[in-house]
């Protein structure tokens, strides 16, 4: 049992009030309130008080909690309520989950990104439902004139051990008069019930049905329809727009130019956007906007030169051999002594593209702005600095401002930057009407804010003894920053160089599924495997010896990881896969990362056919801490693995005179479904630590496992991305 206090922050628990009908409203700061469906609630209140936020029972036991982060497949809208309903005691039954809007009043980071909502709300959660639990026991304790300390809870029902019952429903009215607890007490994680159980999404029912909840879905009375055309390459904008024929076609109410961030804009870090400058179409349905949208004759001028996927490479290459770098340095002992004195040295390089999102839906969103006020509708995984930009660009104050959140079909990262939303309100404030803004497959594609591309070089230091003395990691990419100066192998070895540079482009890159870790786990976890070949040690043998060096005598004091848990996870996939039998047939690949908090280790087991791999088998283990719901658990694993090898195997955005040469899927190549694995086994450390991040960690190391696995079937290293084009 833990105690914790209730007053969270100034935010919390502000408010505490009964409903007219006899039900409780508990106000807390991630929890919203919502208008249930009547075939949901039956007899629930008819009135719901518009406090900060809401936790609600209703007089007939259902309580009714608001999910308040965007849910872009990741489940928290099932697993964020599965933690208050756990300290709540109720039935998972008797819950109902609906999606809360925007509100900076009443709710603390809603946003999603960087696998950090379980982990940040996990105190706070747990602290909602126990203070309601608390308070109904305070009642229930008066009525029958029994100690608190005598009563047990079990599923919305009171009992004190001698026959007396009541539910949570009966004495709702009365608990909202009871003050708040400055303290309550959290179970013991042993007396989970509902968290570690497998549950099923919340929106599994609506979304099997193809029940309205994405973006694409919404749809208002006299709702238009527009779309934009961008500039055909990076370093164009838009010069001029003939739309004599596109105007007279059929549907067509509007065509103009809007600029989505015009000079003087107060920008948020997620306004990152190539092309603010657009031409639209406006029109009656999507078909006759995307018919005038084709007709439509746009003029471009170039504004900066043409950049060449080929010249990435070579200038991403040159400034990874470029030593004595500036930028984000860190530097243990004396690393050029420790390579001069070396028996081996063993240096090599790693690359990867540009990647797009790609997310299943594409980017949408809906907008109403009138003089007084603006309302939008959509998906977006950064509310609250959308509504920042929105208040800007529109000139209105943020009260006037809301943001209704759909759930995504896929964001990726992508939907951090929301540049759509900003363009469907700036088309709607000029047309001065309800608006659903559509980008068409190749409109995405071609936009940008892509992944960025890297290159990197690491290189190793062995002494006589096959010890590794030395490690020098210098990376470059088109974003700010490359390597995690402070991650493994740092802190295991005695002489440490890890340095950074940038590449400007004119071609706009944003965060990507697991930022650099994606690309760092390729390049640092095969490099591993190459510098244990040739200290000629068992890969993981090789790593666990440097990590427990990293456990006895570590070197620095910023390292960022846990070396015990690090290794725990490396040991666990070792015994689960077998690792040290042979398996006939077969060739297996071995990598280990931490990011998001959370380590995760995985083999890759393989056999070639016509020059490509056929995944047998991934044998995945995970320490996330506590597993709030196993089986959305695994599949955000299984997603993470499957779209980690799907990208590093096939994928890639590349360019010409700065023009994206993939506009679709027939030229942007995905996995296929025969080519996923056949079975992917999943173990998850059980060691009662509070959640850390899950979204992405699987998706890291799985890279460098596939290509480790390659080589031990072909004798060949793979150092590139995409793995397609680059293993003969």
């Amino acid at each position: 049992m833990t105690l914790i206090k209730t007053k969270y922050n100034r935010r919390s628990f502000l408010k505490v009030s009964s409903t007219a009908s006899g039900g409780l409203v508990l106000g807390f700061s991630w929890l919203a309130s919502c208008t249930p469906t009547s075939s949901q609630l039956k007899d629930m209140p008819e009135e719901w008080f518009d406090i900060n936020a809401f936790l609600k029972i209703g007089d007939n036991g259902i309580v009714t909690i608001m999910s308040p982060n965007p849910e872009i497949g990741q489940n928290v809208k099932t697993s964020m309520p599965m933690i208050v309903a756990e300290e709540l005691d109720v039935a998972w039954k008797d819950v109902v989950v609906e999606q809360a809007g925007y509100d900076n009043q009443k709710y603390v980071r809603q946003l999603a990104g960087g696998s950090q909502s379980i982990r940040k709300g996990w105190q706070s959660l747990r602290m909602a439902g126990a203070t309601a639990r608390r308070m109904l026991l305070e009642v229930a304790s008066k009525k029958w004139n029994v100690p608190v300390a005598d009563l047990k809870t079990e599923n919305g029902i009171i009992s004190d051990g001698a026959g007396k019952t009541i539910s949570y429903g009966a004495i709702a009215s009365s608990a909202a008069n009871i003050a708040v607890p400055e303290e309550v007490a959290l179970k013991d994680p042993k007396d989970f019930k509902i968290i570690g159980q497998p549950t099923k999404n919340v929106d599994g029912p609506k979304l099997m049905k193809g029940a309205p909840l994405f973006g694409l879905d919404y749809k208002k009375e006299g709702m238009l329809i527009a779309m934009m055309i961008h500039p055909p390459a990076f370093g164009m904008k838009l010069k001029s727009i003939d739309d004599t024929e596109a105007r007279s076609m059929p549907g067509i109410l509007d065509i103009f130019a809007i600029n989505s961030l015009p000079e003087g804009v107060d920008k948020q870090w997620s306004d990152v956007n190539a092309f603010p400058e657009l031409a639209v179409v406006v029109g009656n349905s999507t078909w006759e906007v995307l018919a005038a949208k084709k007709a439509l004759k746009v003029t471009w001028e170039k504004v900066s030169d043409g950049e060449h996927s080929a010249d990435h490479i070579r200038q991403l290459t040159d400034l990874v051999d470029q030593e004595e770098q500036e930028e984000d340095k860190r530097i243990d002992g004396n690393p050029d002594q420790a390579f001069e004195q070396a028996s081996q040295v063993i240096s090599q390089k790693y690359g990867a593209p540009f990647l797009a999102h790609n997310t299943m839906e594409p980017m949408n969103f809906f907008a109403h702005v009138t003089k007084d006020k603006a309302e939008l509708v959509g998906p977006i995984q950064t509310p609250e600095y959308l509504h920042k930009t929105l208040a800007s660009v529109l000139g209105m104050s943020e009260d006037k401002i809301s943001i209704m959140m759909t759930r995504m079909g896929g964001g990726f990262g992508r939907r951090l930057y929301g540049n759509f939303a900003l363009e469907a309100a700036v088309i709607s404030q000029k047309m001065n009407a309800p608006v659903k803004l559509i980008y068409t497959r190749e409109d995405d594609m071609t936009q940008g804010t892509y992944r960025p591309a890297y290159q990197i070089k690491y290189e190793a230091a062995l002494d006589s003894d096959n010890n590794l003395t030395g490690f020098k990691v210098r990376g470059a990419s088109t974003d700010r920053q490359t390597v995690f100066n402070d991650r493994f192998p740092a802190g295991a070895v005695d002489h440490y160089l890890a340095e950074d540079q940038e590449l400007k482009t004119n071609i706009s890159v944003g965060a990507w599924r697991a930022p650099r870790s994606n690309f760092i786990a390729f390049g640092e976890q095969s490099f591993l495997d190459e510098v244990a070949e040739a200290a000629g040690k068992d890969p993981i043998d090789f790593r666990l010896e440097l990590l427990d060096r990293a456990i006895a005598n570590p070197v620095g004091e910023n390292n960022d990881y846990d070396p015990k848990r690090y290794a725990g996870v490396l040991k666990l996939v070792r015994e689960k896969s077998n690792w040290d039998s042979a398996m006939p047939g077969i060739s297996r690949g071995v990598s280990a990362y931490y990011c998001h908090n959370s380590y995760v280790a995985q083999v890759v087991d393989i056999k070639m056919e016509n020059d490509l791999p056929k995944i047998q088998k991934v044998w995945c283990a995970i320490d996330c801490g506590i597993v709030v719901n196993p089986e959305g658990a695994k599949n955000q694993v299984e997603g993470g693995i499957i779209d980690g090898i799907g990208h590093a195997m096939y994928s890639a955005m590349t360019f010409t005179d700065g023009q994206p040469d993939q506009s679709n899927f027939n030229k942007y190549r995905l996995m296929r479904h025969q080519e996923a694995p056949q079975a992917i086994e999943i173990f998850f450390v059980q060691n009662g630590i509070d959640p850390t991040g899950l979204g992405e960690p699987s998706l890291p190391p799985i890279a460098a496992a596939l290509a480790n696995a390659i080589y031990a079937a072909t004798g060949k290293r793979v150092r590139q991305q995409p793995f397609v084009e680059n293993m003969g």
